[in-house]
């Protein structure tokens, strides 16, 4: 009868340490996920330094925001296009996995353009576009590429 008792007693806490580990597996996970956002997506977020000043952005968990994270710190020339973004070329295309086939932006996104190759940062709204792959969005400081210079900017994954 003891042994009968010293195995069952066994196996149930065998059982629990498993019920404990799970749980404590699933609210990690939930907290992973959650972390980014109300909308319960995973973010991450970007420094961009100017001379003067830095400004923040968070990024959407994509494939193609993981690629550009991937390539991170990266200094580069802001150009002015059509007097409605900035742009610099990266130096490694992005990938358009589970990307759609073009969106809309507005002022403040942060995007891919695949067809060029570009990172694109929005200071007008744009209307739609094939190939363009939205990113994330600034965080604030949007007059900060309101200017109709080049300018020199880092990159940086913020921490």
């Amino acid at each position: 009868m003891f042994q009968i008792t010293k195995i069952i007693g066994m196996i149930f806490t065998s059982l629990l340490a498993s019920f404990l580990l799970l749980s404590s597996a699933s609210i990690a996970q939930t907290h992973s996920v959650n972390s980014g956002n109300n909308n319960g997506e995973k973010t991450m977020k970007i420094r961009i330094v100017f001379d003067d000043r830095t400004v923040t952005a968070t990024l959407k968990d994509s494939p193609s925001s993981q690629d550009f994270v991937d390539q991170l710190p990266l200094t580069v020339d802001l150009e002015d296009y059509a007097s409605t973004e900035k742009i610099a070329y990266l130096p490694n295309k992005l990938t358009r996995e589970g990307a759609p086939a073009g969106v809309s932006s507005k002022a403040g996104d942060i995007s891919y353009y695949a067809p060029w190759g570009n990172l694109v940062i929005f200071y007008k709204s744009f209307g739609y576009a094939s190939g363009l792959i939205n990113l994330g969005k600034l965080d604030g400081g949007l007059e900060r590429f309101t200017s109709n210079g080049a300018m020199k900017v880092t990159i940086e994954l913020a921490e």
